[in-house]
């Protein structure tokens, strides 16, 4: 009885914790700042064609001066007309620029990143993905969170929710991340940010050497860069304003979705150890709760975790879901929440005994 007790006090505590944070976060007070900061927007592109033209678009409408922000896209190796495409959609516009990568100073993404990082022209620099939607905020919300003397800064990322399968894991698996890496952050514990809506001082990404002690993993370019600027005691802080979000399509495989997994999982393997601590503890917390019927056998008094987990994860989506753009009814979320748990064991094992790869 005192284990069952343990277990359900704790849980609760850290789901009350997410909602109290998620809440405030965004519906914080926002101060608006007149934008004087220029950024370099750096995208690496590998066989993204079809998706350019959407970012492109998305970046040019951004409510922010264009003469105070510059666009590098870098073709990273691809073998479609990426390269070409890039060129035509970015023809007359005087701060887009496309360049080519032959050799790279890192692997994978990292090396592209850097390559054009090494290109840009302005001491503030945001990531973001090719296949990926910017808010017409998102530079404008990043400007007025750089006044705030912050280092790296990250944003949510939230996925386009669409009616398949795949899709409907990849979002529930996006929503229960991004509740905890907010919410840690916000607690001043920054453990994890999406690339495809980050941000830094161009001196603390160099003071920190670039990305040159990230190079344990193909992936990484975010996490593991949070990591160092962790490590060195950077500000780390969060980017939320109305229309900032950073949209992206899902991939639309399920392998294709083991693969994206495989990355990410990968690089959590290199997160400091406290990091990995509090990540197991809660994920296997979780993942006992979810199991505790079998328990039952033994005192029956363990449906009350098992009840008391699907009453907590249904409040937290239900009340949080909204500010990410998602929308999942109760039996989606009892479906997604046990598909989400178990796919956190297949994630690991899969990341462990797979080889990942860069597209």
């Amino acid at each position: 009885m005192t284990l069952i007790l343990i277990l359900s006090l704790l849980f609760l505590i850290v789901t009350a914790l997410i909602q109290n944070a998620i809440k405030n976060l965004f519906n914080q007070p926002r101060t608006e700042f007149q934008p004087r900061y220029k950024f370099s927007i750096i995208v690496a592109a590998k066989n993204e064609e079809n998706n350019l033209s959407q970012l492109i678009n998305s970046l040019k409408n951004q409510a922010y001066p264009e003469n105070l922000f510059e666009v590098i896209i870098v073709n990273d190796n691809s073998t479609d007309n990426t390269f070409e495409k890039g060129n035509e959609l970015t023809s007359g516009l005087n701060n887009f620029a496309i360049y080519k990568v032959k050799e790279k100073k890192y692997p994978g993404k990292k090396g592209a990143l850097q390559f054009g990082i090494e290109k840009s022209n302005n001491p503030f620099i945001l990531i973001t993905d090719a296949d990926c939607l910017p808010g017409k905020n998102w530079i404008k919300s990043f400007s007025n969170k750089f006044e705030l003397e912050y280092d790296f800064i990250f944003g949510p990322a939230p996925f386009i929710q669409a009616n398949s399968f795949i899709n409907n894991i990849s979002c529930f698996e996006n929503l229960r991340a991004s509740l905890l890496t907010l919410t840690a952050a916000k607690a001043g514990f920054p453990y994890s940010a999406a690339a495809r809506n980050f941000g830094f001082r161009k001196s603390s990404f160099e003071e920190l050497g670039g990305y040159s002690n990230t190079v344990e993993t193909l992936s990484g370019d975010d996490d593991l860069l949070l990591r160092e600027a962790i490590k060195n005691k950077l500000k780390i802080g969060i980017a939320v304003e109305n229309e900032s979000l950073v949209l992206s399509s899902t991939v639309e495989s399920f392998n294709g979705y083991l693969k994206q997994k495989a990355r990410h999982t990968t690089t959590s393997f290199h997160y400091l150890l406290i990091h990995k601590i509090l990540l197991g503890v809660w994920h296997l917390l979780n993942i006992l709760m979810l199991l505790s019927p079998a328990l039952m056998i033994f005192d029956s008094k363990f449906l009350i975790i098992f009840l008391l987990k699907l009453a907590g994860d249904l409040n937290v989506v239900l009340t949080t879901q909204r500010y990410f753009g998602y929308r999942f009814n109760f039996m989606e979320i009892f479906i997604q929440q046990v598909i989400y748990e178990l796919m956190l064991i297949v994630n690991f094992f899969n990341a462990e005994f797979k080889k990942t790869e860069w597209k």
